[in-house]
């Protein structure tokens, strides 16, 4: 018999079995703190199985001891377990129309360090990736975490993304973009592994997660700002379409002898309830003697500081609202969500909007498809789009092809050896600096939530490493 070199299929099997208790342990403490006979309970494994795993988990730095727990009477103290969220960093960018944001994150999605700048998309990309290298080391720095620390960089922009390739493809509202290979770009410039996507979807992963919604398994986020996207969750996994161009909900007709919009297509959802057609409405109206105690001319600051306060600026949102209802009842009408969360800035118009929404959806929806949907607010406000990211990155580590790469990462951040590895080979590349941000302390991220979704996990998203 000629023997062979590779694993045969019982022992790939057991790899595999391995791999996914380890995920499961780890999810269980992402959660909290556990003893070993709590995980043992709770996964149905002997305690041996835990040990083996938890050795291996305390060994490269990822689970850690952190003191006992009481029995409650006579018998031995409980260890208690804590996933270590220092032994990796991950970078969350989020690229809007007119900003920037570069968080530093542990792996509960906590930022460590945070920077928000003012930026035009239109400036392109060039512009831009110089931008977020100098971003990315300032707040590394901020943070007191070497690249060699970042696990991953995960971006969310306000575009489609082919999910194959990474690419950009004909994005409306990112002139200048078309067919740009962000991920490879950023790749070259931080020399770390980067995950991007459409900035809807990483909104629809943040609520899942972290949101008032989280752990809900059928989910539209709406996202309504320059551009209107939508994220779609369906049993708890992302639905892309076949190149992950699903969710462009601004860009279906709701009048389609309407105006043409940004994409070319009349009628469209952006043609009426997009940011700046807003802006255009309300000063319309004023022109034509609405009354209004807005200053002149009209910004969207205005309308949605007054949105609740201000005749024009109530009829505003109640327009939008009723264009925006129009279309969510089409997604509603297809999936069946259990929940549709609107976030972006013009969430930010609050109750008036939320009002006109669910009027206008809730009559143009079957009522199977309405019953039991709710039609919410977004929790996580300008946070969003790095929680998204984090989340995103989280799916990617926390599998099983994820898994060694932690390990390696972690390893590092407790300082083992790296032998023939240089120190600086991943730091991002020294370059001319832009001017300091000027705003450089958002508010806090909100605290990591139990029981997040696990069933997201297991998205496969481009560029794991």
């Amino acid at each position: 018999m000629i023997r062979t070199e590779h694993p045969t299929p019982d022992t790939l099997d057991l790899a595999a079995i391995r791999a996914r208790h380890t995920l499961l342990l780890l999810d269980l403490l992402w959660d909290g703190d556990l003893a070993r006979v709590d995980i043992s309970r709770e996964l149905g494994l002997s305690r041996s199985a835990i040990s083996s795993i938890v050795t291996e988990l305390i060994s490269v730095g990822l689970v850690q001891e952190v003191g006992t727990r009481g029995s409650g009477g006579v018998g031995r103290r409980a260890t208690l377990l804590n996933l270590n969220t220092r032994a990796a960093a991950l970078l969350a960018i989020d690229l809007g129309a007119s900003h920037a944001r570069v968080d530093v994150l542990d792996l509960h999605c906590q930022s460590l360090a945070s920077l928000t700048v003012p930026h035009d998309i239109v400036s392109g990309p060039q512009a831009t990736y110089d931008l977020l290298t100098d971003l990315s080391a300032q707040v590394m720095q901020a943070a007191d975490i070497s690249a060699d620390q970042i696990a991953l960089v995960g971006i969310g922009v306000p575009g489609p993304v082919d999910h194959d390739t990474g690419r950009v493809v004909l994005p409306p509202n990112m002139p200048g973009w078309d067919g740009e290979d962000i991920r490879e770009a950023l790749q070259r410039r931080l020399n770390l592994e980067v995950l991007v996507d459409n900035d809807a979807n990483l909104g629809a992963l943040a609520e899942a997660r972290f949101g008032a919604h989280r752990g809900t398994q059928d989910l539209i986020y709406v996202k309504a700002a320059t551009g209107i996207g939508a994220g779609v969750l369906l049993g708890g996994r992302l639905h892309r379409g076949m190149r992950g161009g699903a969710g462009e909900i601004g860009h279906i007709s709701i009048n389609e002898q309407g105006p043409v919009g940004r994409s070319g297509n009349p009628g469209s959802l952006e043609s009426y309830a997009a940011a700046q057609v807003l802006v255009t409405l309300a000063r319309s109206l004023r022109a034509a003697g609405a009354p209004t105690t807005l200053p002149n001319p009209i910004s969207l600051n205005d309308l949605l500081n007054h949105a609740n306060t201000d005749p024009l600026a109530r009829a505003v949102w109640e327009e939008a609202g009723h264009h925006l209802g129009v279309a969510i009842s089409t997604t509603m009408n297809l999936f069946n969500p259990e929940a549709v969360i609107i976030g972006g800035r013009l969430a930010q118009a609050g109750d008036v909007l939320l009002a006109a929404i669910r009027a206008s959806a809730h009559g143009r929806t079957m009522r199977i498809n309405v019953d039991r949907t709710r039609i919410e607010l977004g929790t996580l406000g300008v946070h969003a789009g790095v929680l998204g990211a984090g989340a995103m990155m989280l799916d990617s580590l926390f599998t099983p092809r994820g898994l060694p790469h932690l390990y390696a990462i972690s390893r590092l951040a407790q300082g083992e050896s790296s032998v023939g590895r240089d120190p600086a080979s991943r730091a991002p590349p020294a370059g001319p600096s832009p001017p300091r941000p000027a705003e450089t302390h958002p508010a806090p991220l909100p605290a990591a939530q139990t029981s997040p979704n696990r069933t997201t996990r297991t998205v496969s998203h481009g560029g794991t490493p």
